[in-house]
């Protein structure tokens, strides 16, 4: 593909994957309950959850949600409720450094809670089948083009989750003052709270 059309893609998705969103509050959370290597495993169940969508769109689905205004209301319904779940969980949690009834202790369970948050948002699916192709050149090869532009998000992507968590890492020994743990639970929770919203007022 071309490089300039390349560069375009490599700018465009650095901002739009760097904005604050479900998975990014997530590798904030537990970067800064886990650290950041052990957030590893949040990270490898996002990406494979963002893997599994745009395969999805890549098989059509896509289409369908863009025409099934009751498929997507259900699907972008149902994905709001549980990032707001989350909000609840992280509020609840108090002074704790941990969220009660969705812990992390194990390298299953953190990687079930990225995956589970990655699949919450179908806007991904449509994400794909309409961003993407616009940095395709249909007068080239289109394999190779796929290829490149899919490397190029995922690698950018995990660049900002680990960034993400990282942060969270450094803000572990910041919270070790009295009061601060809860501030940031009331934060991530009121983040969840917030994305859960947009999602679900969010149009296709």
């Amino acid at each position: 593909m071309h490089l300039e059309l390349w560069l375009a893609f490599v700018a465009t998705t650095f901002f739009i994957s760097g904005t604050p969103g479900p998975n990014m509050l997530l590798m904030l959370s537990h970067g800064t309950r886990y650290g950041w290597q052990a957030t590893l495993s949040t990270m490898a169940g996002a990406l494979t959850g963002l893997a599994l969508l745009f395969t999805l769109s890549a098989f059509g689905l896509a289409a369908v949600l863009a025409t099934s205004a009751s498929l997507f209301l259900l699907l972008k319904l149902l994905g709001a409720a549980y990032l707001v779940y989350l909000g609840v969980q992280c509020w609840r949690a108090g002074d704790e450094l941990d969220e009660p009834n969705v812990r992390g202790d194990s390298t299953w369970a953190r990687y079930r809670l990225g995956l589970t948050v990655a699949l919450s948002n179908p806007k991904a699916i449509l994400f794909a089948a309409a961003f993407l192709p616009q940095f395709v050149d249909a007068r080239l090869p289109q394999g190779p083009q796929w290829a490149l532009l899919l490397v190029t998000f995922f690698l950018i992507e995990a660049g900002w989750q680990i960034a993400y968590a990282a942060g969270g890492t450094r803000l572990a020994s910041w919270m070790h003052r009295p009061g601060r743990i809860r501030y940031f639970n009331r934060f991530c929770g009121s983040a969840f709270f917030a994305v859960g919203g947009v999602l679900a007022l969010a149009r296709r």
